[in-house]
């Protein structure tokens, strides 16, 4: 009764947040508590609830400052010359963008960090997506799929937990997998391409303002002739957002030639976005913002990587860094209590949709452990595996990391069923560093479970929904973690008993 009511709980679960019947938020309070109660929690819920709980706070106040601090950042300007960077190399083209944006978060995404490269990525990347009418679903999946294949690093810490569950020493589990993480990457890239190049069609039909007819949509942006020309802001008068049309004074003086500077310039960053909206979304698009600090861009540049050094050092509780860093950034950039104060009134919205879902997630995480759930649900696999598919434990062990990584914590994984699978692998001679490194196959998946705070931050921050987000990214992790799964049998490094 537990293994079917735990898969029907993700199920029903992650059906409701993809058909947009609830939001995340809701769905993972309302559908656990159900399921829960079906499975005789009783009264009994609310203490696990809540005990799942304690362990979310910590990670509720890292997101929280963590938005604080590099909101605050991407504020003051500290950004910008980055995403000009982007620009001049990337051009305005969406596919080379969206290859850029996976490039950008697998080099990122080398801290382990998850929540640091989201943030990054996106502070980067969303106001060229935005400029661009790019879909910032585009971004958070290609962000994902880099993000999680590069989470089997050493230090990202599934491996970690591989490789101490079984007692292997860590280098044992990662050195072979590598071939594995390079085509994985591979694959992400060739998947980015693609999606950029079904972005640059789709912005072909639905913005004809803004491409026109062109031969390549980056000719628009380029010095093109066609009526995508661009028309530049300080003297034109296009009729789209962008200032496009197809008559107008550009740069040059001549009408419709296109001879603009290369970089979509906004006429009235507010037509964009929403002049109420965070920061985070409008930022990078007006260059005459209050908040820019241009002479303190060394000082927060320094207090960026001083920051980044402790996190990755762990030397110090990284809610705690981050707490710090927002106390110092807040008092020399806005010296006012006002402007302190406003600045935290501006990032609300997204510290309030990212903290809500992370508490929210202690209800599911909650109910899943205190009724026994998971430790019923991977029983029942271990169970049903037939005697003579145990040579193949290590296949069967990367295939099942995939769903069950999605639904259940690392630890819980990793701590919990990987021993006992591991167990039952030996008894066909499937060694212990085999089935680690099988299991860590699954991490592009996991990556992307509602039971991942970074994952519900990179959303938050993109103003993406969740199950958008799923809708794009889930069958494409799947593929990488196959993909990655079937090179370690191809090079060895899980082995068939």
């Amino acid at each position: 009764m537990l293994v079917l009511l735990g898969f029907a709980m993700i199920a029903v679960f992650m059906v409701l947040i993809m058909t947009k019947k609830l939001t995340p938020v809701l769905a993972l309070i309302i559908v656990p508590t159900i399921f829960g109660l079906f499975a005789g929690a009783g009264l009994g819920i609310g203490p696990m609830v809540m005990e799942s709980m304690k362990s979310m706070t910590s990670t509720a106040a890292l997101l929280m400052f963590a938005i604080i601090y590099f909101g605050l950042m991407i504020d003051v300007g500290l950004f910008d010359p980055l995403v000009k960077f982007i620009l001049r190399k990337l051009g305005n083209d969406p596919a080379k963008v969206v290859l850029g944006t996976a490039i950008l978060a697998a080099a990122v995404s080398l801290d382990g960090d998850g929540s640091t490269t989201f943030i990054l990525t996106t502070a980067a990347m969303l106001p060229v997506y935005l400029r661009l009418k790019m879909s910032p679903v585009v971004l958070t999946c290609v962000a994902g799929l880099a993000n999680g294949t590069m989470n089997i690093l050493p230090w990202g810490g599934p491996t970690a937990r591989a490789a101490t569950a079984l007692h292997l020493d860590v280098n044992d589990v990662f050195v072979p997998m590598v071939p594995s993480l390079i085509v994985g990457l591979i694959v992400v890239l060739v998947f980015s391409w693609l999606l950029g190049l079904q972005e640059r069609n789709r912005l072909r039909t639905t913005a004809p303002e803004m491409w026109g007819d062109v031969a390549d949509p980056s000719d628009a942006f380029d010095g093109g002739t066609g009526r995508g020309g661009l028309v530049a802001a300080a003297s034109g008068s296009g009729t789209g957002r962008f200032g496009f049309g197809r008559t107008g004074s550009t740069a040059t003086g001549k009408p419709g030639t296109g001879g603009g500077t290369g970089v979509a310039v906004l006429e009235d960053p507010a037509t964009l976005v929403d002049e109420h909206d965070t920061a985070m979304a409008d930022t990078a698009l007006d260059p005459n913002r209050t908040t820019l600090r241009p002479k303190l861009f060394w000082f927060n540049l320094g207090l960026t990587v001083a920051v980044m050094v402790v996190l990755v050092a762990n030397i110090v509780p990284l809610p705690f860094v981050f707490m710090v860093g927002s106390a110092i950034a807040l008092l020399v950039n806005f010296p006012k209590v006002k402007d302190q104060g406003a600045q935290l009134i501006a990032h609300a919205p997204s510290i309030v949709a990212v903290v809500s879902m992370v508490m929210a997630a202690a209800v599911l995480t909650g109910v899943l452990n205190g009724t026994g759930m998971v430790k019923a649900m991977s029983e029942w696999l271990v169970q049903i595996i037939p005697a003579d598919m145990g040579p193949f434990m290590a296949v069967i062990t990367g295939l099942l990391s995939i769903p069950m990584t999605f639904f259940m914590s690392n630890d819980a994984f990793y701590f919990g069923v990987l021993p006992v699978l591991s167990e039952t692998a030996a008894h066909y001679g499937v060694g212990a560093a085999d089935m680690a490194r099988a299991s860590i196959t699954g991490q592009p998946f996991h990556l992307q479970s509602p039971l991942v705070p970074a994952i519900l931050l990179l959303v938050s921050l993109a103003k993406v929904d969740l199950g958008d987000h799923h809708k794009k990214v889930l069958w494409r992790t799947a593929v990488i973690s196959i993909v990655m799964l079937a090179v370690g049998v191809l090079t060895g490094a899980i082995g068939i008993g």
